[in-house]
């Protein structure tokens, strides 16, 4: 009698169904701890639906996070990789002065990610600490397998801001003062050390000072700015300062200088040499500060909500031959500051 034939081994492709199932039960499972008055259905239907209060106008951002790009798993703790690909988005919410109300994960893993339960159980730790510690819920989103070896995270954001008042980029006035929250060039410096020595960082704390791993997003400082009308226009620093002023400048139409010796160094960065620590500050991006401007007549305090705030410089009428944007240097030298930060379609 002939033997049956042993079944074959199932292969990875062939188990992502079942693993999907399960990760997105997983996903469900964990987000239900974050609650939020603004969540009336969450993760287990077609669509979310959101409550907003009467009053108040949607903000919507999104981001992706691209292994290879804006991280690396050789160098960074899957927690810190969740953590930024949710904190990303929360700056931008923080911009508008807005409340954020939900965030929806899109997510593609190659199968070796599927199959790597413990990297999966830190990733969703860090990004759902973060989440719980802003009271924002992962009301959704989607799985799928990646086209690749890489990992593929896209986060949108919700938020809502009092109608017509939501902070902008696009409504500075010349006179205006310009600050910065917080400290500059940290996530620069911080990236810098992890490059020479990834497992230095393998054991982060997320409670402490990790500008670069676990960037904090200054939610209550941008709804402190449009609650108490002290800002009239606003951005958060992505992409490095002389890279988001310019944005600031070319939305609002008018140009801007820069006091070097005012820049509020990190501790990070002012560890490094002179010129190292004000390109850091200048191009490094990633801070995740809000960068603002207010009117001169306005009296701001020394901090929002815990964090300093910092005035860095002015805004100018533009004018034929005016750099748009200028930095003045210790000897009071002026020279053009050029947007050097990060451009994701920059030729090589």
């Amino acid at each position: 009698m002939p033997r049956s034939p042993k079944p074959a081994k199932p292969s990875a492709r062939a188990l992502l169904p079942t693993a999907e199932r399960a990760l997105i039960q997983q996903i469900s499972s964990l987000s239900a701890t974050t609650r939020s008055s603004a969540l009336r259905l969450g993760i287990g239907d077609d669509c979310a639906i959101l409550r907003v209060r009467a009053g108040e106008e949607i903000v919507v951002t999104t981001d992706f996070s691209l292994e290879g790009r804006h991280f690396r798993r050789a160098w960074h703790p899957a927690a810190a990789i969740g953590h930024r690909a949710l904190a990303r988005g929360l700056s931008d919410i923080a911009a508008m002065g807005a409340r954020p109300l939900a965030a929806f994960l899109s997510l593609a893993l190659p199968p070796a990610a599927v199959a790597n339960q413990s990297w999966l159980d830190a990733f969703f730790h860090g990004l759902l600490t973060l989440a719980a510690a802003h009271n924002v819920p992962l009301a959704g989103g989607d799985t799928a397998q990646a086209p690749g070896p890489h990992i593929l995270a896209d986060i949108i954001l919700l938020g809502a801001a009092p109608t017509g008042r939501a902070l902008r980029r696009s409504t500075a006035r010349p006179g205006d003062i310009l600050y910065t929250t917080g400290s500059l060039g940290g996530a620069s410096a911080e990236l810098a050390l992890l490059a020479a020595n990834p497992r230095r960082f393998r054991a982060a704390n997320p409670a402490a000072n990790h500008p670069h791993l676990y960037p904090q997003p200054r939610l209550a400082q941008g709804r402190e700015l449009l609650r108490r009308h002290l800002a009239t226009a606003c951005i958060d620093l992505s992409d490095g300062l002389s890279t988001d002023l310019t944005h600031l400048c070319t939305a609002s139409h008018v140009a801007a200088e820069v006091v070097a010796a005012a820049l509020p160094l990190h501790p990070l960065a002012a560890a490094l040499p002179a010129a190292a620590a004000l390109n850091a500050a200048l191009n490094g991006g990633e801070d995740y500060e809000l960068l603002f401007t207010a009117a001169p007549t306005t009296r701001l305090p020394r901090k929002l909500a815990g964090i300093p705030i910092t005035p860095i410089g002015r805004i100018l009428p533009t004018r034929k031959g005016r750099p748009q944007v200028t930095l003045i240097d210790a000897t009071n030298h002026r020279t053009p500051l050029e947007p050097q930060g990060w451009e994701h379609f920059r030729t090589p």
